[in-house]
């Protein structure tokens, strides 16, 4: 028998109509319909493996997945067999061949996750699956104020999901902040690693702060306690956004940002995560 390839696609979903990525009995999940559909086209079954384990209703501009398989299927005809027979709210949008050392999780250096904010007094029909909608007036420069001070490496469990079993909770947060266009207003955070409902805790603490309810110090102070009862409520899950994985230069992945998050970027009209390497 030959040897098994290890194949890498990079997906764009809405996971508006799921359960998260991973596999769970009685409900659907990204990863089952991934694999399901896989498993017709190749004839055999796989495990695919992810990047990031998204939540319920968070959506994905850019989740990388690998797997194993016997098959000798061109990785572009993989692509174009994945995307006739994947329900309209998954897509593949990269499809290749790695090394066998390649893991789209273990192998990663960093991700970046955007939470989207419609800040206006009436929402917005077309958005209100991709954002949070907020018809009060928030001080965008309270929020930016309070986000610049979680660079750099701390102790994220005040932000951690209860029944979490993360036993490490330090994580190194390379670069984050702010950015607008009229009332949509998008949080990115860049890090090497991220504690499920973290970012949805960070985003609102600071929609607390934007609001007046507490200072911007307020959000080091909630990490620095390591109580979660101090820190603001769980954004939700529908303006939660995987938008970029980053990986060291043996793994590289030259995606442009058109195709990954080109489209959400003409819908909210904000400008692009910055795709620069490590």
């Amino acid at each position: 028998m030959k040897n098994k390839r290890n194949i890498r696609l990079v997906l764009v979903y809405d996971g508006g109509g799921y359960h998260g990525w991973q596999v769970q009995p009685g409900v659907l999940t990204i990863q089952q319909v991934v694999e399901d559909t896989l498993s017709r086209i190749i004839q055999e079954r796989v495990r695919v493996k992810a990047a990031g384990r998204t939540d319920a209703g968070v959506h994905a501009l850019f989740q990388v997945v690998n797997f194993s398989t016997h098959s000798g299927l061109a990785p572009q005809v993989l692509l174009r067999a994945l995307n006739a027979l994947l329900p309209p709210d998954i897509r593949v949008i990269w499809s290749e061949e790695v090394p066998s050392s390649f893991h789209s999780r273990f192998s990663a250096g960093a991700k970046t996750y955007q939470y989207c904010i419609w800040n206006s007094p009436v929402a917005c029909p077309f958005l209100n699956r991709y954002s949070w909608w907020i018809p009060m007036q928030l001080d965008l420069e309270a929020m930016r104020k309070a986000a610049s001070q979680i660079i750099g490496e701390h102790d994220f469990v005040a932000f951690k999901a209860s029944g979490s079993d993360a036993k490490n909770t330090v994580r190194r947060v390379l670069e984050c902040g702010w950015d607008e266009s009229g009332p949509m207003l998008r949080f990115s955070v860049k890090a090497t690693g991220f504690l499920r409902y973290m970012v949805r805790g960070l985003v609102g603490t600071m929609v607390e702060i934007g609001l007046g309810k507490r200072p911007p110090e307020d959000l080091l102070q909630v990490i620095e306690s390591r109580e979660r009862s101090l820190a603001g409520p769980t954004a939700p899950a529908r303006g939660l956004f995987l938008a970029r994985v980053f990986y060291p230069p043996e793994f590289s992945l030259e995606l442009g940002e058109e195709g990954c998050c080109g489209w959400m970027e003409h819908l909210v009209g904000l400008k692009a995560a910055s795709p620069s390497g490590l």
